[in-house]
């Protein structure tokens, strides 16, 4: 039996295009994922005051990734804590003192870090 086979029959029945077999690994095209550009770095979470009007931010540093992937991991990062926040030249902004709540998604992650 053709592991194709049953791929061309749920597309029929669904209209959908039928593929020719020949398909590319899409993830042999992408961009690595942040752990793997990050390596065995560490990463450092530091809480700052300074220079913010008295209210706090959590800075993450010490990340080794290109800039769409720290746009993504600030996402996820800013959708765990539930808070806003930026990412720009390397580092992650997030707004409030959240260094648990990254700490404990970062390690959950396989990402090794610290907070300082």
């Amino acid at each position: 039996m053709d592991l194709q086979d049953w791929k061309d029959k749920l597309g029929a029945a669904f209209d959908l295009p039928v593929s020719d077999g020949n398909t590319t690994d899409e993830t042999a095209t992408q961009t690595p994922n942040a752990l793997e550009q990050q390596g065995k770095d560490m990463i450092d979470i530091v809480l700052e005051k300074k220079g913010r009007g008295g209210k706090q931010a959590t800075i993450v540093t010490g990340l080794h990734i290109d800039d769409e992937t720290l746009k993504e991991l600030a996402s996820e990062l800013k959708r765990h804590c539930g808070v806003g926040g930026s990412a720009r030249g390397g580092e992650i902004l997030i707004q409030g003192d959240a260094r648990s709540k990254v700490l404990a998604l970062l390690k959950g992650k396989g990402f090794k870090a610290r907070i300082i």
